[in-house]
This record gives C-alpha cells, structure tokens and sequence, in this order.
C-alpha cells in the first residue's frame, strides 16, 4: 500500500518565488519572461499554463514528470539563485500559484501562475535601474533584456520600467532597487500605493527622462557654438 500527502484546498492561491529573464519580443510590441533552467526556450506570460517540455500527452504537473512551472517557498532562496554569474541578470519574481500542485519541501511545481511582481536589480554599474535594456542575447523572436541606468542605456533596443510592465499586462508590477516589498510593509518613507504606478516606477521615469534632457541641452550647446549657419565660430 502506497501512502499518499492529503490534498490541500487553500482558500487562497500560494505565493511563490523564482527567477527569470525578462524577454522583449522582435517587433517591440509584448513582454514575457523566460526561465533559467528546464523550459527556458519557452517565453511564458504574466498569466500562462505549463506544457510538459518533452511533449508527453499529460497535464502538468505529472507525478512521473518533472515538467510545469517551478517556484520556491522562500524569497530568500530565490534571491540566492541571482548570485551565480550566469543568473546575474535574471529579475526575481513573485507569483501566484494557480490550479493544481505539486509541494515539496522548498517549492512548488504546478500547472498555472500569475507573475504579481518582478524586482529588477542595478545596472551592471551598480546604479539604480531605470529601465530594461538589450542584453546581448536572446530566443528566436525575443531579445532578452537586462537592467540599465541611463548612462549605460545609449543606442540599445530598451524599454523602462513601467513601459515592459505596460506591455506584459494583467496587472504586472515591475520595481527597481532592493528587491520585492514584504508582505504588509511599505519601502522606509514611500506611502503604500493601492493601485496604478509607485514611486519607483515614477523614479525611475523621471530618471530616464532627465537623461534624455541632458542629452538635448549638451546637442543644443553645441548647435549653438557653431552658430546659426552651421559653420564654426573663427
């Protein structure tokens, strides 16, 4: 006689946590994520359902499978993951866990997520980042993108914060700096914001805006010290 766990009906979806990178498609237009180890060919959503990678003819998550989506029960555990070098880049992701599951003794493997919230780390220069920019790498049809302050921003395909949020949808919320706000707590000195953009997300498009200023004046400058025909002064 096999034992078996008793099933679990929680009132409310789980919260789970995991890494990823987020993905920008070719043409600009939708935003997903893509994972770090087994299915990371496969862009997923805010809101997606797993499919088993090998194809199988079964609903994720099959107990004899170790397809479906992952997550970890502890957010620490997740943020340890963006130590390694090549997770470096990745963002950390809250979620949902939706229909049904699989617990074990860190995580979950499941059959569907919702993405609350993605915390975007600094730029690879150590300054806060305003927005998601062209990592150098990516899947047929999405370019993979990675943090980045304005100054390291420059020619590169990029979206900002609140922009890769817009085009994700269902509700997304992307935050920049130190990670994902706990559960019941506010950032020291920002008011908690029920609904609609935060002061990071506003942060950081100020900060990316007054880049692009800067920029204008420094060309306007230097229009003028050639003059109003073009020609340099003699």
């Amino acid at each position: 006689m096999r034992l078996r766990l008793p099933a679990e009906r929680p009132t409310e979806p789980p919260t789970g946590y995991k890494i990823a990178h987020p993905v920008l498609s070719q043409d600009g237009t939708r935003a997903r994520f893509t994972g770090v180890s087994l299915g990371g060919a496969l862009p997923y959503g805010v809101l997606a359902d797993a499919s088993c990678v090998y194809g199988r003819r079964h609903r994720p998550p099959a107990r004899l499978c170790d397809c479906g989506f992952h997550c970890v029960h502890a957010r620490a555990d997740a943020e340890a993951l963006l130590c390694t070098a090549e997770h470096r880049t990745a963002v950390l992701l809250e979620v949902a866990v939706l229909g049904a599951y699989i617990r074990f003794e860190r995580g979950f493997r499941y059959a569907r997520q919702r993405v609350r919230t993605a915390a975007v780390g600094p730029c690879a220069c150590g300054a806060p980042a305003s927005a998601l920019a062209d990592a150098g790498w990516g899947r047929p049809g999405w370019r993979a993108l990675a943090a980045a302050c304005p100054g390291c921003v420059r020619g590169r395909t990029s979206v900002t914060l609140t922009g890769f949020a817009r085009l994700a949808g269902e509700g997304l919320r992307v935050v920049a700096g130190g990670g994902l706000p706990r559960p019941g707590a506010a950032p020291p000195g920002v008011p908690d914001v029920p609904a609609g953009l935060g002061v990071p997300e506003l942060v950081a498009e100020a900060a990316l805006l007054q880049a692009r200023l800067d920029w204008f004046q420094s060309q306007l400058a230097r229009l003028g010290e050639r003059g109003p025909g073009g020609a340099g002064k003699g």
